[in-house]
């Protein structure tokens, strides 16, 4: 079967916070909005089809997780990744940024020290803050158009006080698809530091095809023992609104804290959630590829675009996911004026990179995951007033 990755949807008056919130982030409700990370295709047929059988039966009573979920998620690792998971590892948790404000609760304490690596999806850094942690910046280095991992400056930055690292892998919003010999040396070091590494692996499924994602807790026996991941369908089949989401931890007292503080907040999904989630693993597979493959193309043209047209602009090329990081830095402009530009003048709304923690000064971060025409609009609409 062939999906329509080109259908204009409008999705404007369906409280979209994408769409639906832009008067409020941006002032104006005539912006075309390429920054809150979903996409604007279809939901896959199976999933809203799975959906609507469901919803055939009149009662929607208390649910429980079904036991073939957890079941059906750790196959689906395994031939996606290469990761063999044990079931008694896993838990549901609803939404992975519910699992890391959980995360800092259970491993750490008031006025620990946490480590982020800017410019980094922003809870990152609000998660430790809100919980009364202190953090601390390992800010990644631009090597050659793609960022790289300062860990010689990470070993010099843990004291004491620093009792977790909080991982972007893939990374958002670079799209930097980590790579082996990288996770392994973070690993040793947070090891032998006694330094808790959470994985945020929500764009594991989306790599591009000349990449491989490598699951932290898979790259030696240190990073297994040492580490929490996070993975979840959300961002892959386009359902973030049907919140749900997976804990990993092969270390059995780390999965057991963490499982504690699951029951005493009496955490659990939905039966909508639950039939989704399970549907996109077992029937996404063709779906996904054709997917990436048309968002790898929406970032091939974006990135030789600026190239072409505008090469005081410079859009790192992504290795996964939908989302682009584009450098406006060379504009001279203030964070400030550039969001005025881009808001008032071109009628786009960005992800402004202030927003991504230090390094994100003069850049702007594009949500790919949307049809081409729509793309190729919105960088028309940069180019003429940056022109």
């Amino acid at each position: 079967m062939n999906y329509n990755f080109d259908e204009i949807i409008d999705r404007k008056g369906t409280n979209s916070v994408k769409y639906d919130l832009c008067e409020h982030i941006f002032g104006s409700n005539d912006v075309m909005p390429l920054w809150v990370a979903d996409m604007d295709f279809r939901t896959p047929d199976f999933i809203i089809d799975a959906l609507k059988q469901r919803c055939e039966h009149p009662i929607f009573g208390y649910t429980m997780l079904p036991k073939t979920l957890i079941e059906t998620f750790c196959q689906w690792t395994e031939k996606r990744h290469a990761w063999i998971i044990d079931p008694a590892w896993t838990d549901f948790v609803p939404g992975i940024v519910t699992g890391i404000n959980m995360a800092i609760q259970t491993y750490t304490n008031p006025g620990d020290k946490i480590i982020v690596q800017p410019p980094v999806y922003p809870p990152f850094f609000n998660a430790p803050q809100l919980n009364g942690r202190h953090v601390i910046w390992n800010q990644l280095k631009e090597v050659n158009g793609r960022f790289e991992m300062d860990l010689e400056a990470l070993e010099e930055q843990i004291d004491d006080r620093t009792t977790m690292l909080i991982l972007s892998n893939p990374h958002n919003p670079g799209g930097r698809v980590w790579e082996r010999d990288t996770l392994e040396q973070l690993a040793s070091i947070c090891y032998r530091k006694g330094v808790l590494v959470i994985s945020d692996e929500i764009h594991a499924d989306m790599t591009y095809v000349s990449h491989r994602h490598i699951p932290f807790a898979s790259v030696s026996d240190e990073a297994a023992l040492n580490s929490l991941v996070f993975m979840a369908p959300s961002k892959t089949f386009n359902i973030p609104g049907i919140i749900g989401s997976f804990a990993i931890a092969p270390n059995p007292t780390i999965y057991r804290r963490f499982h504690n503080t699951l029951l005493q907040l009496d955490l659990h999904g939905n039966l909508f959630a639950y039939k989704a989630m399970g549907t996109a693993y077992k029937q996404g597979d063709e779906w996904l590829r054709q997917m990436m493959s048309y968002v790898e193309t929406n970032a091939q043209t974006v990135v030789a675009y600026f190239e072409k047209e505008l090469p005081m602009v410079h859009a790192m090329m992504p290795e996964s996911s939908f989302l682009v990081w584009i450098d406006f830095s060379r504009l001279d402009l203030k964070d400030k004026e550039l969001k005025q530009l881009l808001v008032e003048k071109a009628k786009i709304g960005l992800n402004e990179g202030i927003s991504f923690g230090p390094g994100g000064e003069g850049h702007q971060r594009m949500n790919i995951g949307a049809p081409r025409s729509m793309i190729l609009e919105a960088l028309h609409r940069i180019s003429s007033v940056v022109k």
